[in-house]
C-alpha cells in the first residue's frame, strides 16, 4: 500500500511505494512549469525520503505525457519576481531545493517524458540516473529571456555533455530531441514512451534491492570525484567505505552468496 505525504500545495505529489519514493510535478496544464510552491515542496518532500529508512530511490517526473518540467512559470514573476528583494527570496528558495536534490545521499533517478526545458533541466540534472522516453525535448531558453545562468548548474552541465556541447545549448537556445540528448550523453537510457515507466520503476527497484550503504559510497565518491581536487572530502569518502565494511549487510551479502539465495539488506 503507497503511503501519500501531505503537502501544503495540489501541485506536487508524493508518495511511498516499495522501497520508492515518488516525487511528482503536478502542474500539467501549464507543462508542469514550476510555481514557487512547488519549490518549497520539493525541499519538504525530498527532507521526508531522505529520514525514511524504507526509501532506498527516489524518482521523479512529471505528471501526464507533455513534460517532464517545462521551466519556471512565467505567469508568476509579477508576483513573486518584482523586485529585487522578491527576486532575492525567490532565488533563496529555489536554492535551498536544488541544494536538497544534490545532498539527497540516495539514488535520484529522472523520469522524463515530454519537455524538459529550462529550470525543469536544472531540476533533471541533480538526478543521479536520467531516464528518457522517445519523445522527450531539451532546451535552455536563457538566451530568449535575458536570463544568466550561475557557475553550479553549468558545471554540472558541461560535465555531462563536454564544454562545446554545453555551448551549443546555452547559445542557441534551441530545442535538442531526445536521441540528440543521448548522443551527448545528458541522459542515459532511451526508451519508447510506453515503455518508461515500468523501465524506471524495474531500474529503480533492482537499485532498492542493492545493499544501501555501497550505494551510498559510491555516490558520495563520485560526487567527490567530480569536484576540484583541492576541495575533495577523502576521509568522508573512506568513512562510507568503513560504514560498508563494519555493516551487517556485509555479513549478509557474503552469506546470501554463499548459500546462493538473494540477500536481504537493511542499511545498517
Amino acid at each position: 500500500m503507497a503511503e501519500m505525504l501531505t503537502l501544503d500545495t495540489d501541485l506536487m505529489i508524493a508518495r511511498k511505494d516499495a522501497g520508492i519514493g515518488w516525487m511528482i510535478f503536478n502542474n500539467p496544464e501549464r507543462r508542469n512549469a514550476l510555481k514557487l510552491e512547488m519549490w518549497q515542496a520539493v525541499s519538504k518532500i525530498i527532507a521526508d525520503f531522505a529520514a525514511d529508512d524504507t526509501v532506498r530511490t527516489v524518482i521523479m517526473a512529471g505528471a501526464g505525457d507533455k513534460a517532464f518540467v517545462s521551466g519556471a512559470d512565467i505567469s508568476e514573476f509579477e508576483k513573486h519576481r518584482d523586485s529585487a528583494e522578491a527576486e532575492e527570496e525567490y532565488n533563496r528558495v529555489t536554492a535551498t531545493a536544488q541544494e536538497a536534490l544534490g545532498r539527497l545521499e540516495k539514488p535520484l533517478v529522472a523520469m522524463i517524458r515530454g519537455f524538459c526545458v529550462g529550470g525543469g533541466l536544472a531540476v533533471a540534472l541533480q538526478a543521479d540516473i536520467r531516464i528518457a522516453s522517445d519523445d522527450s525535448q531539451y532546451a535552455i531558453p536563457a538566451a530568449r529571456l535575458g536570463l544568466g545562468y550561475g557557475f553550479t548548474g553549468l558545471r554540472k552541465l558541461s560535465t555531462l555533455v563536454g564544454p562545446a556541447m554545453a555551448k551549443e545549448i546555452l547559445f542557441t537556445a534551441r530545442l535538442f530531441s531526445a536521441e540528440e540528448a543521448l548522443r551527448m550523453g545528458l541522459i542515459n537510457r532511451l526508451v519508447s514512451a510506453p515503455d518508461l515507466k515500468a523501465t524506471v520503476r524495474q531500474l529503480a527497484e533492482g537499485i532498492a534491492d542493492n545493499a544501501p550503504l555501497t550505494v551510498r559510497a559510491a555516490k558520495v565518491a563520485i560526487g567527490e570525484v567530480l569536484k576540484d581536487p583541492d576541495n575533495r572530502d577523502l576521509e568522508a569518502v573512506e568513512h562510507q567505505v568503513r560504514a560498508c565494511f563494519d555493516s551487517e549487510d556485509y555479513t549478509e551479502g557474503r552469506t546470501a552468496f554463499m548459500e546462493k539465495r538473494r540477500p536481504q539488506f537493511k542499511g545498517r
